[in-house]
Parts: structure tokens; sequence; C-alpha cells
């Protein structure tokens, strides 16, 4: 039931707020967009493409990597209960190891964002694996349980599928920068 005392505007603050937390996954991959682009623009243009990818690579490392996983490994281990409704599941001991394989993962997407081309490796592919992995138990979900709940159908499913894209493609291109400069 709507509260007719409640000014729109809030209403409509409080639904973009819990969307931006809901999908934190595209949330955080549009802010490492956005701080990619400040630190190019604090840098005199032309840019190179070796600059463009480091920019890019980088914030995406720190945000799409380090932050999101941290932000993830806080929901499932200190908000189980919550985690596991959002994603259709009865709350489980499991909530917990996805939740500190998440923040092994974060702490490597924190030190890749300024670590060199093989430790960045390093930082995506552990990701990349557990992503695609999950993103293979959210259809197991969806066609044996018809679990289509927002945290396994929604926004984080594809998620679980482009972000390794994207990961691999930065890491690539930054590869053959590297090895051309």
């Amino acid at each position: 039931m709507v509260d007719l005392n409640v000014h729109p505007k809030t209403i409509a603050m409080e639904y973009f707020i819990e969307f931006v937390l809901s999908n934190f996954s595209l949330s955080f991959f549009v802010i490492g967009l956005i701080f990619s682009l400040v630190s190019l623009f604090r840098k005199r243009p032309p840019w190179d493409k070796k600059t463009l990818v480091e920019a890019l690579f980088s914030y995406f490392l720190l945000f799409s990597i380090g932050i999101s996983f941290f932000y993830n490994f806080v929901m499932h281990v200190f908000f189980a209960d919550m985690a596991a409704k959002f994603i259709g599941w009865a709350n489980s001991p499991f909530q917990y190891e996805v939740g500190f394989a998440s923040l092994g993962f974060a702490v490597l997407g924190l030190i890749a964002f300024r670590g060199s081309l093989g430790f960045r490796a390093a930082a995506v592919l552990g990701p990349v694996f557990f992503l695609w992995g999950a993103a293979g138990g959210h259809v197991y979900q969806m066609m044996s349980e018809h679990n289509f709940a927002p945290g396994n159908a929604g926004v984080v499913f594809w998620s679980d599928i482009f972000l390794p894209v994207v990961s691999l493609i930065l890491l690539y291109l930054q590869y053959q920068y590297r090895k051309h400069a």
C-alpha cells in the first residue's frame, strides 16, 4: 500500500537506491566507466590506445572486481538471509563460502588496480570462471526450479555472463598494447 504522505521524489529515490544496490555488478561497472573518463579528462588529449585501455582496465579492476566483490562478500556474509532471498534460495552455509571467495577476489582486484599485467591476469581469471560458473548455476535454477528471482535471472545473471567477456577483452587489449610498446 502506498503512503500518500510520502513525496513522489522520495519514492523515486528509494526505487533508484534499491535498483543500484540490487544490481551492484552493473552499478560498479558504470561507476568504473565514470572514473575511467574522469581519469582520462585529467590528462591532456590526444590519448593513445594504451592510455585508454589502461584507464578502462584499471578502473574496471578497482570497481567491477575489487569493490563489487567486496560488496558481494558483505552481502553474503553479513546479510546472508537477505542475499539468499534475493537470489531465490534458502539460506545455507554456502552463503559464507560465496562470501569469502568474493573477499579473495576483491583483494586481488584492489591490488591489481595498479598491478602488473601478470597480476591483472590472475585477478581477472578467477572471477571469470567464478562468474561463468555462477551463470551456469543460474540457468540450472531457472530451468529446474523455475527460479526467476531478480538475483537469479535479472541483471546479476547477465552481468555474470558479460563482465567476464569485458574482463578478457580488456586483458587482451592491455597485453597487445604492452607487447607493442
